[in-house]
């Protein structure tokens, strides 16, 4: 019998645990638009359309493709709470943030409207230099979350 209980505890637990990665994602898609080019990972990105998903909720992983398809890159990621207030704030709107350093540009993180949580992309080697290089200057773009 007892067992029993432990098999029922950790079917429980498993369940749960399942279940809070899917909390963490990107529903269907967010697009945005740039008049700059950009590094995404380690791909240059140039000027352009742009759409950003999650393959797979239960992976820190985001896609960036542009939207004629000739550039993309697979882009770890790390859920994060923002420091922001919480989702009820009405001004908070689907985004997608940069950091600048001096003339180059790396997407950083991407927030959709009515999530509690934000997608910052995992720094790559060139960016850590930069960012040893030069002040970082953060600036974001209105994108749309949908279908």
């Amino acid at each position: 019998m007892k067992t029993l209980q432990k098999l029922a505890v950790l079917t429980g637990l498993l369940s749960l645990l399942s279940a809070i990665p899917m909390m963490a994602q990107i529903p269907q898609r967010v697009t945005f638009e740039t008049s700059f080019a950009f590094y995404a990972g380690n791909v240059r990105m140039p000027a352009g359309s742009y759409t950003v998903t999650q393959p797979d909720s239960m992976d820190n992983l985001l896609v960036i493709e542009s939207s004629d398809g000739s550039h993309s890159a697979f882009l770890e990621c790390e859920a994060i709470t923002p420091q922001e207030p919480s989702r009820k704030d009405p001004s908070r709107r689907t985004e997608v943030t940069f950091k600048k350093y001096g003339t180059t540009e790396f997407l950083n993180r991407v927030s959709v409207q009515g999530e509690d949580i934000q997608f910052k992309v995992s720094p790559t080697k060139a960016e850590r230099n930069a960012a040893k290089a030069a002040a970082a200057e953060e600036h974001s773009l209105v994108a749309k979350n949908g279908n």
